[in-house]
């Protein structure tokens, strides 16, 4: 704190320091829903490059690994790949996250097994990729929460 005196007046201003942390993103699936309907579905890029931006921020250190940008796997590799390039930036985004969970003691709950059961065979089902964003946002919400052990 910097004080300044004025006429007598202390008046105390707090020091400007480094960029204070945000509060975390509390991702949930009816916002994921309402904005990829009202954006006609730009959201959802957003949402994934947003995870995939917070997992390099805040697991790199601990897992040297690397998530690619998702815009770049959206717009480039996945048409190049005939959409293989998006299955494989998914699994590894799971497994990434299944793991971070276990490091901070959450039990097995989310990984890529969640993905390929809920994400790519529950779409025979129409709702499993539903239950696949809701499981991811759990999933990132319990990260981005837990504090003590980041």
């Amino acid at each position: 704190m910097e004080s300044t005196i004025m006429n007598e007046t202390v008046i105390e201003t707090p020091a400007i320091t480094k960029k204070e942390e945000s509060a975390p993103a509390q991702r949930s699936l009816l916002k994921f829903i309402i904005l990829s309907i009202l954006t006609l579905g730009i959201y959802p890029i957003v949402f994934y490059t947003g995870i995939g931006k917070e997992l390099n921020r805040k697991l790199t250190p601990f897992d040297n690994r690397n998530t690619l940008n998702y815009c770049l796997i959206f717009f480039l590799l996945t048409p190049l790949t005939a959409g293989i390039a998006s299955l494989v930036w998914f699994h590894h985004m799971s497994e990434r996250i299944g793991a971070e969970l276990l490091r901070r003691g959450y039990e097995k709950g989310f990984g890529s097994k969640t993905f390929w059961v809920w994400g790519v065979l529950g779409a025979l089902i129409l709702v499993g990729p539903l239950v696949y964003v809701s499981k991811l946002c759990k999933a990132m919400n319990t990260l981005a929460g837990d504090r003590a052990n980041a």
